[in-house]
């Protein structure tokens, strides 16, 4: 059966939060859509969960992470995806399931990344830790108001990508979340359309954050500069698969 969007879910011992996720992805989907579980430990309680629990309308895959830790388990599921709507989303985000089908539109409408934003108009951020918040905060205001990035909210790992994103542009980044603000500033200086749409993030209140900030800042500072070189700089020509 063919499907509209492919949802990327990392998962490393989520136990906790995923059953909230999956209920609210069957309350408030209504598109044709499946859900890719991708995983590194055959123990990991997120599995346990999600099999001990009530069957789902929707198909759900088990995907082994073919890699290592996030960015193994995205790229991964980026491989193992079929649908024209590919979105990553976190294993620990139960209300955001509201705005997939607007995603989903924006990104067939002719979007080739849709971004959901904390940032924007009707956008929120609840129970962020203080500091890192003003640093998300900071980096976006500079890459959105001098870079010229057209979302408020580039280093929000929650993203619907098309399927030309998935198939041309090459992923070059090995860490962490760094692939998605990777992809945002490359269709950036592609000309590609990206377009965002507010979201609202409220940090968990179960189990322990998978977000490194700290570790991953060298990584993403690389994209951060990349946004400033198509702005200012000579635009070197992004490589595309052929």
């Amino acid at each position: 059966m063919k499907v509209d969007i492919d949802l990327i879910i990392p998962a490393y011992f989520e136990g906790e939060s995923i059953v909230d996720v999956l209920n609210s992805l069957e309350k408030y989907v209504k598109n044709r859509f499946r859900v890719l579980i991708c995983y590194d430990q055959d123990d990991d309680n997120t599995l346990t969960a999600i099999k001990s629990n009530r069957k789902y309308e929707f198909e759900i895959i088990y995907v082994k992470n073919e890699g290592i830790g996030l960015h193994g388990a995205v790229m991964t599921g980026f491989h193992k995806s079929i649908a024209d709507s590919i979105i990553m989303m976190p294993a620990d985000d139960s209300w955001n399931a509201r705005i997939i089908d607007q995603m989903h539109k924006m990104q067939i409408e002719g979007s080739d990344i849709v971004c959901p934003s904390r940032f924007m108009k009707h956008g929120s951020v609840e129970g962020y830790p203080p500091l890192k918040l003003i640093i998300v905060r900071t980096a976006a205001m500079l890459m959105h108001k001098l870079a010229f990035i057209p979302t408020r909210d580039p280093t929000n790992g929650f993203r619907c990508f098309s399927r030309r994103v998935i198939e041309k542009i090459p992923v070059e980044s090995k860490v962490g979340g760094t692939f998605s603000i990777e992809l945002l500033v490359k269709c950036h200086r592609l000309g590609w359309k990206i377009s965002e749409i507010p979201s609202r993030w409220i940090e968990r209140d179960k189990g322990k954050s998978k977000f490194k900030l700290w570790n991953w800042i060298p990584f993403y500072l690389k994209w951060f500069l990349y946004s400033f070189a198509t702005t200012f700089l000579f635009q070197k020509k992004v490589n595309l698969r052929k």
